[in-house]
């Protein structure tokens, strides 16, 4: 299952509702980018959201 690796982000359920407010479920997915990191294991690729690449929360490995 697709998580992100620093905060836990994964998708969620909700609804889809039309103009005659009839619902129908669906699913909203995390924005999740694969990159190499540095991690406490070494190198590896990891499943990382936007929000934390974006913040700094990982170091990419060269």
């Amino acid at each position: 299952m697709a998580v992100c690796y620093v905060c836990g982000k994964k998708k969620v359920t909700g609804n889809n509702v039309s103009h005659a407010n009839n619902k129908t479920r669906r699913w909203f997915n995390p924005n999740l980018q694969t990159i190499k990191a540095q991690t406490d294991k070494g190198p590896r690729k990891i499943s990382i959201c936007t929000r934390c690449l974006r913040s700094g929360l990982i170091k990419k490995a060269v």
